[in-house]
């Protein structure tokens, strides 16, 4: 690889604060807030709104459409047509 051209590659920890879940990794993020990590190292955080610990598809809480039970519904309400 050649010197100089990439952006510097270090630890940083993201925050998700929907879950209040906090993890270490590394990236090329960067960020004027730090943190002291459980390490006792600070670290530069970035503040995300979700992450696998509060998003619905890894929560098991996602909520599954029933279009056929909103089709008749609305069929119901405003009628069926007639023909065509």
């Amino acid at each position: 690889m050649r010197e100089g051209i990439h952006p510097a590659y270090r630890p940083v920890v993201f925050r998700d604060r929907a879950a209040d879940h906090a993890f270490l990794t590394r990236s090329t993020m960067t960020s004027e807030k730090t943190i002291e990590w459980e390490d006792g190292h600070t670290y530069p955080v970035v503040d995300v709104e979700i992450s696998d610990v509060s998003h619905p598809f890894y929560t098991g809480n996602a909520r599954v459409l029933d279009t056929a039970g909103r089709v008749e519904r609305f069929e119901r309400r405003y009628g069926k047509r007639e023909g065509r």
